[in-house]
């Protein structure tokens, strides 16, 4: 048997550009064939939805709603029993941005001054709380993006499939991952339920907490794998790696990059 986790998720309480709000996600996500996912919003540096003249208490109770109502569908609902549904962040700088993994609310309220913190300071206040790092499409290309920003110092993953990038970005964010020696991960970058395209990590064993995601990501048990049309009851999850147009780079950067 395999699982199948969704690893990068947006929902309208905390990110500015989904429509979709967490309680919907538990029953789509079990029908697109997840055994579990984890809800990412854009953090305060990115596109938050999150008010910016909160105090900060209140800031992250907002941005951890979406997530909590997701948990709550979750619990409201004998189909979910066996569904997991787990806390990240999509932390910004540059528009280089990373999924964190294995940090919490609390850690959240504690922490403040994360706000202000460089890339490096970032990386070593998660790894302290027992979280990991994953650079989220590290090629991605768009009209708000003026450099890619890119930092193999603070990643202990780098996504090679975003299910809302080109194959030719994500062939690149896959060479990344090899020329540095990363964990590669995948997922559909998700914030309309009318995304057809969707990608995960698949194991051979159920998570039950984030804490087992973690510890079952770096000891590199997870396989990228993606659905082309999750409408289809004939397409399957199938591995990342089997589709060579996900990884042969046919094309370079158009933008200028820049390495920290």
């Amino acid at each position: 048997m395999s699982y199948i986790y969704e690893t990068h998720l947006h929902t309208i309480e905390a990110s500015a550009c989904s429509d979709t709000p967490g309680r919907a996600y538990p029953e789509f996500m079990l029908r697109a064939g997840y055994s579990g996912m984890i809800v990412t919003d854009h953090f305060f540096t990115g596109n938050s939805a999150v008010p910016r003249d909160l105090p900060w208490a209140d800031r992250v109770e907002q941005y951890c709603s979406g997530y909590e109502h997701a948990f709550e569908a979750k619990l409201s609902d004998e189909r979910f029993n066996d569904f997991s549904v787990f806390f990240g962040i999509e932390f910004n700088f540059e528009c280089d941005e990373y999924l964190l993994y294995g940090v919490d609310k609390q850690w959240l309220l504690q922490n403040p001054d994360i706000m202000f913190q460089s890339r490096a300071e970032i990386y070593d206040t998660v790894h302290k709380a027992g979280g990991i790092m994953v650079q989220a499409h590290p090629y991605r290309e768009r009209d708000y993006i003026h450099t890619i920003h890119l930092c193999p110092s603070v990643c202990d993953g780098a996504e090679i499939y975003n299910a809302e990038n080109p194959q030719w970005q994500n062939a690149l964010g896959h060479q990344f991952a090899l020329e540095h020696s990363f964990l590669p991960s995948a997922g559909s970058d998700i914030h309309h339920l009318t995304q057809r395209t969707m990608g995960g990590m698949e194991f051979s064993h159920p998570i039950l907490t984030i804490e087992e995601y973690v510890q079952a990501f770096l000891k590199g048990e997870g396989t990228p794998v993606f659905r082309k049309d999750i409408t289809d009851p004939g397409e399957h999850f199938v591995p990342v790696l089997s589709d060579p147009r996900n990884t042969e780079v046919t094309k370079q950067p158009t933008l200028p990059v820049e390495f920290h």
